[in-house]
């Protein structure tokens, strides 16, 4: 057994005993899920990572203990990998890319999905915005949850000043999919640039509200002004084309 596999296996241990089976039950049953829970909470496994992280102190490391809680099927293990990651995302790189998108493939749920891509791969193409190309193969990934981590990623460059046109060809690629969770995505994209720049929002969406689903725009418009949004929604009104 590997150090790695060792400090993994600790880590589950202290979960393990924090956790309670109708927790277990509850979040197994609520996500789906097919992996083993032990029915720790998402602020308990929180504070399990925070003191492992600030102990980590290289890349090696960093990646060597993720892989290793995510060896093992349990839900908990792998949420604990994905904390580790975002607190220490400024010791990704990259060359982290595929590593990421596996973790993103085999994980399965928002849960663990949502904040790879916002807060680790968001945050790595904040510190590397040479790599933002890198993610086009994502977007045109055939596993969904590929495609919206590829969207996902785009908030926090978008916030950061980013220029609007990869997330707009992406949702271009994907506004007609039928995919909650890509719809949902593409929404809560436009929602997030939609605070500070909510122009570009509208005249992305005008003439593309006829093909944007309910749960797209309701969520596209929830910081647009009040004329913007009564535009958007009556054009998505109008069906196919509308407000062209």
């Amino acid at each position: 057994m590997t150090a790695d596999e060792r400090s993994a296996g600790r880590i589950e241990a202290r979960l393990r005993e924090a956790g309670t089976a109708p927790r277990a039950e509850g979040a197994k049953r609520y996500l789906k899920s097919s992996l083993e829970h032990l029915g720790a909470s998402v602020p308990q496994v929180r504070a399990e990572a925070k003191p492992v992280a600030r102990s980590i102190s290289s890349h090696d490391e960093l990646l060597g203990l993720a892989k290793a809680l995510w060896a093992k099927p349990v839900h908990e293990r792998r949420l604990c990998a994905v904390f580790l990651l975002e607190a220490r995302v400024d010791l990704l790189r990259p060359r982290d890319l595929p590593a990421i998108r596996r973790f993103v493939r085999e994980s399965k749920t928002w849960a663990l999905v949502d904040v790879l891509a916002v807060n680790v791969l968001g945050e790595l193409l904040v510190g590397h915005p040479e790599a933002a190309g890198r993610l086009d193969r994502w977007a045109d990934d055939d596993d969904f949850w590929v495609r919206r981590s590829a969207l996902l990623s785009q908030i926090r460059p978008l916030r950061a000043g980013a220029g609007f046109e990869r997330f707009a060809g992406y949702a271009e690629a994907m506004l007609d999919e039928k995919e909650f969770f890509i719809r949902k995505a593409i929404g809560w994209v436009l929602r997030e640039v939609g605070k500070t720049r909510p122009d570009e929002v509208y005249w992305w969406l005008l003439p593309r509200a006829g093909r944007a689903s309910a749960v797209t725009m309701r969520e596209a418009v929830k910081y647009l002004s009040p004329p913007q949004r009564q535009d958007l929604l009556a054009a998505r009104a109008g069906g196919p084309g509308g407000g062209q």
